[in-house]
């Protein structure tokens, strides 16, 4: 399989797997609103930096090193399978005797038997880390993809039961742990991968020299993401903290799911053309604008319907977390574009400079994070949305040089994109404001509206991204019909 052929089977099948799993996720959490309490939400979100934190210790950068590696070797994938238990073990038990501190810290002390239960979740994963990163590094995502519905769909069914059965916040916790568990076991029966016995401090000394780096602008990246639960779950209250974890499901889902596709399949492909610096660029060029034509249109398309969407699917009590979306929505259209940009750090072996790029921008959210808990959480979201602005002149000036792509050039061939998505947005918007519907029936012609807006308009000036991308859609389809010939 050529390295194009294996780009697009790996976006397709990532694709695949990112947006049945958060497709899943989102069709659950909708669901579970209707039954469940914004505060109990609310919980749950509280505990988000903790299980994080302790994630980030637990891979500590080891994935992306072996990926990097080239001829990474069993003794390699076998140290760093003992290093992640060892270290899924040790944060249970940290966990486990500091939930009643945490419980105190925020006055919830239902936290304490949660944070226990949901630490589980840490070992579990732990168990999966080298499974996927083969897959990952194979760039076989079908395989994760048909592991990521059967986990969704069971744990999601069992979610709901028990949301509909009364357990409230614990049919939150059962849902995760069931999703953590099946998608462990399912990796461990089809992937076939067995550690050996052996740790070789050799082996472990070299990926962590690479890995450290990442580890530590990855633990920065994840307090930045996760702080917002913590300062909101203190100074507002679990209620509002249940609007704004909504909030960010709905945001959640086109953004993260962009970035996670693109960060999985981009990364291995883009190490594999290191050696071409004319085919990097030109790989790296069509990955930014094809990723920012559907970010951007997404997000942009999502704030204009926000406050239909948001009382069709949960209900009029989640009102107070539409305003929220809208706002996130505009910084989280940034969120693919800083991941291709950071990964060509990575790519070239720049985890020094991935470190203090984070560094710098994680210390810019401190001013936001202050004026979020004196003036309110809309404040904090637009401090979010300057520091999104500030974070990709820094990312796209370093890694713009590094394959002679400089951040004007990268502009210029994303505005088309935006200027598409921002003139979409404002038409879908005030469509929506004199349409004589209820909210239903506003949602479903705004998002008409919209998508045929988006396809008539880029097919009129014949917009490059989209072109790019239509080529790549019809060129898969007319393989997987010939498959069946």
């Amino acid at each position: 399989m050529s390295l194009r052929q294996k780009t697009i089977s790996g976006v397709t099948w990532s694709a695949i797997d990112s947006l049945a799993n958060q497709g899943i996720h989102f069709i659950v959490g909708i669901v579970m609103a209707r039954v469940i309490l914004p505060r109990e939400f609310g919980l749950i979100g509280m505990t988000a930096i903790f299980m994080a934190i302790s994630q980030s210790f637990i891979n500590s950068g080891f994935s992306s090193a072996l990926i990097r590696k080239n001829d990474s070797t069993q003794t390699d994938h076998s140290t760093v399978f003992y290093y992640n238990l060892a270290m899924g073990l040790l944060f249970y038990a940290i966990l486990f005797l500091s939930a009643g501190i945490i419980a105190r810290f925020f006055d919830e002390p239902l936290l304490k038997p949660i944070i226990r239960v949901l630490g589980l979740d840490l070992i579990i994963r732990s168990l999966t880390i080298i499974q996927t990163t083969i897959l990952v590094k194979r760039v076989d995502f079908k395989l994760q993809a048909i592991i990521s519905v059967i986990a969704g769909v069971l744990s999601g069914v069992i979610g709901i039961v028990m949301a509909y059965q009364g357990y409230g916040v614990w049919s939150l916790v059962a849902r995760m742990m069931t999703l953590a568990f099946v998608n462990s076991l399912l990796l461990w029966w089809w992937n076939r991968w067995r550690p050996s016995w052996v740790f070789s401090r050799t082996s472990f000394r070299e990926l962590f020299g690479f890995g450290s780096k990442l580890l530590l602008s990855g633990l920065i990246d994840t307090i930045y993401r996760n702080i917002y639960y913590v300062v909101i779950g203190k100074y507002f209250s679990a209620k509002d903290l249940g609007y704004f974890t909504r909030a960010k499901m709905f945001n959640d889902l086109p953004s993260h799911q962009i970035t996670s596709v693109m960060s999985r399949v981009t990364y291995p492909v883009l190490s594999q053309m290191r050696g071409n610096p004319v085919m990097l660029k030109g790989g790296y060029r069509r990955m930014i604008t094809g990723t920012t034509f559907i970010s951007f249109t997404m997000m942009a398309g999502m704030a204009a319907v926000a406050e239909p969407m948001v009382i069709t699917l949960i209900g009029e009590p989640w009102r107070p977390s539409i305003i929220y979306l809208q706002m996130l929505c505009f910084a989280g259209m940034m969120y693919p574009l800083h991941a291709l940009n950071l990964n060509m750090l990575q790519v070239q072996g720049r985890s020094d400079l991935f470190l203090r790029l984070e560094i710098i921008k994680k210390l810019l959210a401190v001013p936001t994070i202050v004026i979020g808990v004196i003036w309110g959480i809309k404040v904090m979201i637009a401090g979010m949305m300057v520091n999104t602005v500030i974070a990709y002149y820094l990312n796209s000036y370093w890694s713009g040089k590094m394959v002679n792509y400089p951040m004007r050039e990268q502009l210029r061939d994303i505005q088309p994109s935006f200027l598409l998505a921002l003139s979409m947005a404002v038409v879908v918007y005030f469509t929506g404001l004199y349409l004589p519907l209820g909210y239903s029936g506003k949602l479903l012609v705004q998002v008409i509206l919209g998508a045929v807006l988006v396809f008539v308009v880029s097919e009129l000036f014949r917009i490059s991204p989209y072109l790019y991308l239509k080529e790549i859609a019809l060129s898969r389809f007319n393989a997987l019909r010939n498959a069946r010939k």
